[in-house]
C-alpha cells in the first residue's frame, strides 16, 4: 500500500505507474481515493470542531446552573443533544469512508523502481546474467518423472488416491536427497549470519491481506472451513506477519531471518507436461530469507538476497541465471523482483526455481510494522526471496547431474547430508 501522502501530491505520478503495470481498469481508483480522502478530513475537521463545541457548551451549562438560569441551562443542553447526534453520525459516516478508503488504497499497486523494464508479462522479461555454462548431455534426458521412477523415487498413483491430483510420495534416496537439500539450504544460510525460524503454517485473514493482494490470495490459498485461518502458500507470510503492528528498535535492523516450512498452494488453471509431474504441486516445501530493515538498505539488501540464491545452486554445480521482472510481471506490492532460473538439458532451457523480491514499505503500511528513528516511527522495508524449493530444486539436480547409465552424482556440498553417499543408483 503506498503512502496516501504521495498520493495526495503526485497523483499524476501514480496513474502513470499503474499504467506500466498495464492495469488500466484502476486508474479510476486514483480519483476515488481523492474524493473519499478529501471527505474523510472534512468530516474530521468537523468532527474536532464539534468536540470543541460540546467541550465548550458543557461548561457553559455548568456556569448556568451555578448561576441558577435552568431555563437557559436547559436549551444549551437541548442544542448539547443534538450536537451529539451529529458527532454519532459523522464518526459513523467516518468509518464507512475509511473502510472504502482503505480497500480503494490496497488495490493501487505499489510505485515500481525506475529501472524495472516495462513489459506486460513474464515472456518480456529480460536476462541480466548467466552462471556457470551449461553441459550438453551425450544422451537424451528423460522427462523428470521417468527418472524419478526409474530410480524408485516417487509414488503419484498413490498419492492420487489418498490426495487427488497435484500431490506426491517421495521415496528413498531421493527423499532423502529433498530432505539434504533443504538442511543444507538452512546451514548455508545460517553461515551467513540469517536466524533460523520454523513458523505457524496457518495465519489469520489480517495477515493473508497484508502480505498480498486480494487476487493473489484468491489464485493461492487454501483456507480452513468454519475458521479464520488460511494454510500458508509461502513461510514469508507468517514470517512477516510476527512483526505485524509492533515498533522496532532501529538499532535491531536489519533483521535477517531464513524460514522452513511445507507451502500449501490451489495452483488454478490447466499446464502443460512440463509444469506436471512435481513441477506445479499443491504440496511442497521451501527454505525461505526473509529482511526487514531500514529505507536506506533496502536496495543492497535485495543484491545480496539474490546473489545468495546464485551462490547455491552454483555450489551445487547447476548452472543457472537472472531474469529481471518487468512492470506487468511484478505483484502489486512488489518494487522490485529478480528470478533466479535454472538449466534444463531436457528442455534446453531455463526455469524458474526461485524469485528475490523487494517491496520497500508497501508490506510495512499494510501491517503496520514501524521502527523507531530519532526523528520519530517510519515504515521498515521488508524483502523476501527463496532459497530453494526441493520440488523444482529436484527437478534441476536430476536433469543435471543425470549419468547415461540413469544413475544420479549427488553434489559433494549435499554428500554429508547424505551419508556419504556419492551417487544414487536405479533399482532396476
Amino acid at each position: 500500500m503506498i503512502d496516501i501522502n504521495f498520493l495526495r501530491q503526485n497523483p499524476d505520478k501514480v496513474r502513470e505507474n499503474i499504467r506500466k503495470k498495464f492495469q488500466d481498469k484502476k486508474l479510476p481508483l486514483v480519483d476515488e481515493v481523492l474524493e473519499l480522502d478529501a471527505k474523510r478530513r472534512e468530516l474530521q475537521r468537523e468532527g474536532d470542531e464539534r468536540r470543541a463545541r460540546r467541550n465548550a457548551l458543557s461548561a457553559r451549562i455548568g456556569q448556568l446552573m451555578r448561576e441558577k438560569k435552568a431555563e437557559e441551562a436547559a436549551a444549551v443542553k437541548a442544542e448539547v443533544v443534538e450536537n451529539n447526534e451529529r458527532i454519532a453520525a459523522i464518526e459513523a459516516q467516518t468509518g464507512e469512508i475509511a473502510e472504502r478508503l482503505k480497500k480503494a488504497m490496497m488495490a493501487i499497486p505499489n510505485i515500481i523502481a525506475d529501472d524495472v523494464p516495462i513489459g506486460k508479462d513474464d515472456s518480456e522479461n529480460v536476462e541480466r546474467c548467466r552462471f556457470l555454462q551449461p553441459q550438453e548431455k551425450p544422451f537424451e534426458v528423460p522427462y523428470h518423472l521417468d527418472i524419478l521412477e526409474r530410480l524408485n523415487g516417487i509414488d503419484l498413483d498413490s498419492a492420487r488416491r489418498t490426495s487427488g491430483q497435484g500431490f506426491y510420495y517421495l521415496l528413498g534416496d531421493i527423499a532423502r536427497l529433498h530432505s539434504a537439500v533443504l538442511t543444507y539450504a538452512r546451514d548455508f544460510m545460517i553461515d551467513k549470519g540469517f536466524t533460523y525460524v520454523i513458523p505457524p503454517y496457518m495465519i489469520r485473514s489480517d495477515v493473508v491481506s497484508g502480505v498480498m493482494s486480494f487476487e493473489e490470495m484468491d489464485g493461492m490459498m487454501y483456507k480452513i472451513e468454519g475458521e479464520d485461518l488460511y494454510l500458508i502458500g509461502t513461510s514469508e507470510h507468517s514470517m512477516i506477519g510476527r512483526f505485524m503492528n509492533t515498533v522496532l528498535d532501529g538499532k535491531d535492523l536489519p533483521l535477517t531471518l531464513t524460514s522452513y516450512s511445507p507451502c500449501f498452494r490451489k495452483e488454478k488453471g490447466a499446464h502443460g507436461i512440463e509444469e506436471r509431474g512435481i513441477y506445479r504441486i499443491h504440496q511442497f516445501e521451501k527454505q525461505e530469507m526473509i529482511v526487514i530493515c531500514k529505507p536506506e538498505e533496502s536496495d543492497e539488501w535485495f543484491k545480496k538476497l539474490y546473489s545468495y540464491t546464485v551462490e547455491l545452486f552454483v555450489s551445487m554445480n547447476i548452472p543457472v541465471r537472472t531474469l529481471e521482472c518487468c512492470s506487468g510481471d511484478l505483484a502489486d506490492l512488489k518494487y522490485k523482483s529478480i528470478d533466479v532460473e535454472a538449466w534444463s538439458p531436457r528442455q534446453k532451457k531455463y526455469f524458474e526455481v526461485g524469485s528475490c523480491s523487494n517491496l520497500t514499505d508497501a508490506q510495512a503500511r499494510r501491517l503496520g510494522i514501524r521502527y523507531k528513528t530519532e526523528k520519530g516511527n517510519a515504515f521498515a522495508h521488508t524483502l523476501n526471496n527463496t532459497v530453494v524449493a526441493p520440488p523444482r530444486m529436484l527437478i534441476a539436480l536430476l536433469e543435471n547431474h543425470l549419468n547415461e547409465d540413469g544413475s544420479v552424482n549427488i553434489p559433494e556440498v549435499l554428500r554429508p547430508y547424505m551419508g556419504g553417499k556419492e551417487k544414487i543408483v536405479p533399482k532396476k
